[in-house]
C-alpha cells in the first residue's frame, strides 16, 4: 500500500471513528465516560511519549530543545485561545447540567465548529507524520482514532444540549467526521522538511495535551465514579506507551 492510499485509509478510519462517535453518543449519552477517559489517557501519552520525542530528534540538528518545548507550549496556549476565546468553546455546569454562557442553537454551532476545525487539524497530523516515518505516522493515527471517536461524541452533544434539532446534531456530525479526510488530503499536497516537521509535531503535541487535560479529562470524570474513570485514563496512556516501546 503507497504512503498516499495509507493515509488516506486511515484518514476514512478517521471519519468512520468520529461516526461511530457519535452514534453512540446519540444511543448512550451518558454511558461513555469510559470511553472519554481512555482517549483522555491515550492522547496525552501519544503528546508525551511519541510526539516530543520524535520533533527533538527530527530537530537536534537545527534547533535546540528550548525551541522545540517552546512551540509546545506555543501549541497549548494558542489552542486555549481558541478553544476559551475565540471559539466560545462551552463547558457544562456541575450543579445545573446547563451551558455557561447563553445555552443556545448558535453556540452549539460554534462549539461543534471548533471540533470541526482540531478534526481538520488531525488529518493534517496524520499526514504529516507519515511523511517522518511509518511509525511516527502509525502512532499518531492511534490517537487520532481514539480522539476522533470522542470528537464525534462531543460534537453531537454539544448540539443537542445547546438545543440543536436531531437533524442540525447529524449534520455536525457528518461535518466533523468528514474533517479529517480534508485534513490528510491536504497534506498530500506539500512536503516539508525534518526541521519544519519537527516543529508542527512539537506545535501538534501542545495541542494534544491541552485537548486530553482540559477537554477529556474533565468530561471522562464528570458526575461519574473516579476510580474507574481513572483506571481507564491510565489504561490508555499505557497502551499508547505500549505501542511506542513496541514499534520502537
Amino acid at each position: 500500500m503507497t504512503g498516499a492510499v495509507l493515509v488516506m485509509a486511515i484518514a476514512g478510519a478517521a471519519c468512520l471513528a468520529t461516526l461511530a462517535g457519535g452514534a453512540l453518543a446519540l444511543r448512550f449519552r451518558d454511558k461513555l465516560h469510559l470511553l472519554l477517559g481512555f482517549s483522555a489517557g491515550a492522547v496525552i501519552a501519544v503528546a508525551l511519549f511519541d510526539l516530543l520525542p520524535e520533533s527533538l530528534e527530527l530537530a537536534k540538528n537545527t534547533f535546540g530543545p528550548s525551541t522545540v518545548l517552546g512551540f509546545t507550549g506555543l501549541g497549548f496556549f494558542a489552542y486555549a485561545v481558541l478553544d476559551r476565546v475565540v471559539m466560545l468553546h462551552t463547558h457544562t455546569d456541575d450543579e445545573h447540567d446547563a451551558v455557561h454562557v447563553h445555552g443556545n442553537v448558535t453556540r452549539g454551532w460554534l462549539g461543534a465548529g471548533s471540533l470541526s476545525a482540531h478534526s481538520l487539524l488531525d488529518g493534517l497530523a496524520i499526514g504529516m507524520a507519515f511523511k517522518v516515518s511509518v511509525v511516527a505516522g502509525s502512532v499518531v493515527a492511534v490517537a487520532v482514532l481514539a480522539h476522533d471517536c470522542s470528537d464525534g461524541l462531543n460534537t453531537v452533544n454539544l448540539v443537542l444540549k445547546n438545543g440543536g434539532s436531531r437533524r442540525e446534531t447529524l449534520v455536525w456530525l457528518v461535518t466533523d467526521a468528514l474533517a479529517p479526510v480534508l485534513g490528510a488530503a491536504g497534506s498530500l499536497l506539500f512536503t516539508l522538511g525534518s526541521d519544519m516537521l519537527s516543529l508542527i509535531l512539537a506545535l501538534f503535541a501542545g495541542f494534544f495535551l491541552f485537548i486530553g487535560a482540559s477537554d477529556l479529562l474533565p468530561e471522562s470524570h464528570h458526575a461519574h465514579p473516579k476510580f474507574l474513570t481513572t483506571a481507564v485514563t491510565v489504561l490508555g496512556a499505557g497502551f499508547i506507551y505500549a505501542v511506542v516501546r513496541l514499534t520502537g
